[in-house]
Parts: C-alpha cells; structure tokens; sequence
C-alpha cells in the first residue's frame, strides 16, 4: 500500500469510537415509579383472546371500528360476577366495559363465522352508561366459537348468581316480614278492654 492510502486507513479508524466503551450519563431529573391501577385487580381473567371490536351508529346507520385489542372476560374474587373488558393496543384506552347479562344473546353477524353480535343495555367504555350494539371480530371461525363458548358459560354463571341473590333477598324479605310488629288492630284486639 502506498502512503496516502495507509494515513487514510489510519485517518478512519481513529474517527471511529472503540466499541468497548460503557458510557453512562447521570440522570438531570430523578423518576419514581408510580403504581396505575386498572380496577382489574379484584379480578381474574378467564378468557383473553385479540379481536376487533364495532359498534352499530344508528344515526349513520353503519358499524364503526371500536378498536383492537384483547378482549378479556373477567371473573370478581368476591362476588363472582363475570364482565367483558376490552382495551385497545397501544393506548390502552377501553372501548368495552360491561356485565354479561343474561338477556344478552350472541348472534352471528351477516356473511361471517368469525363474528359476533350482541347488545349491552349498560356499556361503560365512555364512562357513562349507555345501550351499544356491539359486533366482535377474531383472526379465525375456531377463535369466534371458542369466545362463543366462553360468553355462554360467563351468561350462564350470571344468571345463576342472579337467580341466588333474588332468592336470598326474597328469603329476607319473608324473614322481616315474619320479624314486623303486629298492626294496630291486631295489638288492640288482644289487649283486654277495661270496664
């Protein structure tokens, strides 16, 4: 090699850093870890699964994408009911929020084995309840019933706890009823009349 050629070499490897170098920079501001809730903590999830979800806009008569994400069915420790909970990718915002009630039905949606249609009387993906038309959408026909089945199962599990819960409370009412005071009338006619 001629001499230009070996200082050009020379010239680029000094230019180039070494690559053994640990460089760490002091932080300016220092961050604390801060614990979010997801008010999923009281939880367990039963089924999760990714899906696209769409709401029916009955003023522009026309499904709207809702989002995409994972689409989670969530069982509470202490009461036992079960509420479908879907949060889109990336920004985690919820786009579903609901009870699966017992009047809810699952229906196929026109021209699809991969979708499903149902209707939330109480959706509180907006933070305030509303009655939404919902389709669900998964990669594949075996995705859709396997969620198909799930949802059954969670309707199923609701209106048994329902169907408990009215039941104790008729109980309780029969008991209080049975605790009452006796009226008036009843009182008065046992007690002796003076004369």
């Amino acid at each position: 090699m001629s001499d230009v050629e070996n200082k050009k070499v020379e010239e680029h490897q000094e230019d180039q850093a070494p690559e053994n170098v640990d460089v760490y920079f002091e932080p300016v501001i220092k961050l604390e870890d801060i614990e979010t809730k997801t008010n999923e903590e009281d939880e367990d999830s039963i089924f999760k699964m990714r899906a696209k979800l769409f709401r029916f806009d009955s003023d522009a008569k026309e499904w709207k994408e809702r989002g995409t994400g994972d689409v989670k069915l969530l069982k509470h420790k202490e009461s036992g009911k079960i509420r479908i909970l879907m949060r889109r990718d990336k920004t985690l915002k919820i786009c579903a929020n609901h009870y699966v009630s017992a009047e809810m039905e699952l229906s196929p949606n026109v021209g699809s084995d991969r979708s499903w249609v149902w209707s939330a009387t109480a959706d509180f993906s907006e933070g305030v309840a509303e009655h939404q038309l919902l389709a669900i959408r998964f990669a594949n026909s075996e995705n859709a019933n396997i969620f198909k089945d799930a949802f059954t199962d969670a309707r199923e599990s609701n209106k048994k706890l329902a169907a408990k819960s009215d039941s104790k409370s008729a109980d309780k009412e029969q008991d209080e009823a049975k605790e009452e005071p006796e009226s008036k009338e009843e009182s008065e006619s046992k007690e002796p009349k003076a004369e």
